[in-house]
């Protein structure tokens, strides 16, 4: 042997892996395994309705409801409009969307407790000479605020009366 030569390494007898299971036919499994079932859930319980009121399904009875609130605003642009129109909006829309109707009658009662305040302001303002007619500052500011609060509260689905109001309509 030369010395460049590899060495001459003896055989070793090296033991077969030994089996420790039976061989599965993973098709045959596949196919007798049972399906898992999902267990049956119940549906969805409705929405709850707010606390505050009334309960929308229909976007557009939020809309119009919203519209209904907003359009006393129009009174700013169009003296007297903002009387009418919600009025005119409630009545035309009341048989298409019945939610409505809460909506009307809160806003027609704040249309008429707005005129007692302001009726009673202009009286008080003539017999202080003047003075009572502080007293309009805080009505002209709930004749704006009140109407925006409510639209945005009948876009969401929810009736909110309107604080200080007379319930004439029930």
């Amino acid at each position: 042997m030369n010395e460049n030569d590899p060495p001459i390494v003896p055989p070793v007898d090296i033991p077969a892996p030994q089996q420790t299971s039976t061989p599965v036919d993973l098709n045959q499994e596949a196919e007798t395994a049972p399906t898992p079932v999902a267990p049956a859930t119940p549906p969805p319980a409705p929405a709850p309705v707010p606390a505050g009121g009334s309960y929308f399904s229909n976007l557009d009875g939020k809309k119009w409801a919203m519209f209904l609130h907003l359009s006393q605003l129009a009174g700013l642009l169009v003296p007297g409009l903002g009387f009418a129109a919600p009025i005119v909006i409630w009545q035309i829309n009341k048989e298409k969307f019945p939610e409505l109707e809460v909506h009307g009658k809160m806003v027609t009662n704040w249309i008429i407790s707005l005129l007692i305040y302001s009726v009673a302001a202009s009286i008080i303002s003539a017999v202080t000479c003047g003075i009572g007619v502080f007293l309009f500052i805080p009505i002209a500011l709930a004749a704006i605020i009140f109407p925006i609060l409510g639209g945005i509260k009948a876009g969401e689905g929810v009736f909110w009366p309107y604080p200080i109001t007379i319930s004439f309509l029930k």
